[in-house]
């Protein structure tokens, strides 16, 4: 096969570029951390830096992988049909690897069960041959969705010169969960902290309550599906349907990082909505997209936001209520705009009282939320692309950047135009 230099002197320079920014917004982070003793940041990692999760070992196994997938590139060997029949398959593998390990789990969990170890001995053998096949199809089920997205991307007018930039990038991984802490008297985001993966819920609760009782603010420790690393992070799954809007929306990030908007992330949580329901309409559409043009009987008739309104869909399991009896997204606006108003009167144990009837209330109605608090709003109301609010409640943001995507004929106008906005008035004072 012949090589197109000016592709690969491209990559190049976006790579290059790429890593000088992280290191400048890491430098960044990392001066801004130097606060002092008593400062908020260093008196939660106290309770932490243990258990932090680690982005940089991450990112160099993430490279490395993909370095070495890039040596085989096994999926230009195989046609187009061939390549969605292998990405297909592995996503199967994924669930035949979850099936499993949920059946050996339950023969552990089984007290009726003397000796779980002879009793599971076929089904770990089972669970290691499989385990092993996925890994062995997951480098070229991942590089053959890259590609696809890619080529998406480019149909869609988000390239430059015929090269996508950045290029699509991801790995399937274990996701860090997010420690978010918010202060009590009013819903934002004080600050977000990465932790390990294998935190169990017995470690979230009793860090979150060590937050609320030593530090005066409220704590939610969520999973989340995806983050905008280079490559991005996404969690392992077997629906194609999230998977491929996952992909996307951290694409999306990645495409605005050099872009005000993009750079602007943490400057505010106002901006931080405006990227989070960009990269969550964008993610939706490109997502879309892919299945139609690789998998189209797999396209279902309408891709409906998660009830958390994100595409991660952390903290939130839906068990199937009656969609015509119970609303969540209405019952959950509802819920964000009392305690709004509560929180702004100065009643915060009335609106941590409010919210623990709403989650049982929740409960009730088949979802679970495992805790309902002022983080858990600071964390999903970000996510504002789907009509009603939800978690968002009354803010006008999500609303606005949805009603500035109508006024674009193709999904790259719109991306190029709002990647430049760097304040809610612009964005406003463009929709006026």
């Amino acid at each position: 096969m012949v090589r197109n230099p000016k592709k690969n002197w491209l990559q190049i320079v976006w790579h290059g570029v790429r890593l000088a920014t992280l290191l400048i917004v890491l430098t960044a982070i990392l001066g801004g951390s130097a606060i002092s003793v008593g400062g908020l940041l260093s008196r939660l990692q106290v309770h932490t830096r243990q258990i932090e999760f680690d982005y940089s070992s991450w990112t160099l196994d993430a490279m490395a992988a993909k370095l070495s997938g890039y040596a085989l590139s096994l999926n230009r060997f195989l046609s187009p049909e061939e390549q969605s029949r292998w990405v297909l398959e592995t996503l199967a593998q994924v669930a035949r690897v979850d099936t499993l390990s949920i059946e050996v789990l339950m023969i552990y969990s089984d007290p009726s069960i003397a000796d779980p170890d002879a009793a599971s001995q076929s089904l770990r053998q089972d669970l290691a041959q499989s385990e092993a096949r996925l890994q062995a199809l997951a480098p070229t089920a991942e590089a053959i969705l890259q590609s696809q997205l890619i080529d998406v991307l480019g149909e869609v007018g988000l390239d430059m010169g015929g090269q996508v930039l950045p290029p699509s990038l991801y790995r399937s991984s274990d996701m860090p969960y997010s420690l978010v802490v918010s202060p009590r008297d009013q819903i934002a985001r004080d600050l977000e902290i990465s932790l390990s993966p294998s935190m169990t819920t017995e470690g979230m609760e009793a860090l979150e309550n060590r937050v609320f009782d030593e530090l005066d603010r409220s704590a939610l420790v969520v999973p989340i599906g995806g983050i905008g690393t280079y490559p991005t992070m996404v969690k392992q799954s077997s629906n194609l349907v999230w998977l491929t809007e996952v992909i996307a929306h951290e694409w999306v990030h990645n495409f605005l990082t050099l872009r005000p908007l993009g750079m602007n992330y943490y400057t505010s949580e106002d901006l931080r909505t405006i990227n989070e329901t960009t990269a969550s309409l964008a993610g939706k559409e490109l997502g879309r997209l892919i299945l139609e043009k690789y998998y189209p009987d797999q396209v279902p008739p309408e891709i409906e936001a998660t009830p958390s309104g994100t595409p991660s869909g952390g903290g939130l399991l839906s068990l199937e209520p009656e969609p015509e009896v119970f609303d969540f997204r209405a019952e959950m606006r509802q819920t964000r705009i009392k305690v709004d108003r509560l929180l702004a009167e100065g009643e915060i144990e009335d609106a941590e009282s409010y919210m623990e009837v709403r989650r049982e209330f929740f409960w009730q109605n088949g979802y679970l939320i495992r805790k309902l608090n002022q983080a858990y709003f600071a964390f999903y109301g970000a996510y504002n692309d789907a009509p009603g609010g939800g978690a968002a409640g009354e803010d006008p943001i999500g609303p606005a950047v949805v009603a500035y995507r109508d006024r674009f004929a193709s999904l790259a106008e719109f991306l190029k135009a709002i990647s430049w906005v760097n304040s809610v008035d612009g964005l406003m004072r463009r929709l006026d």
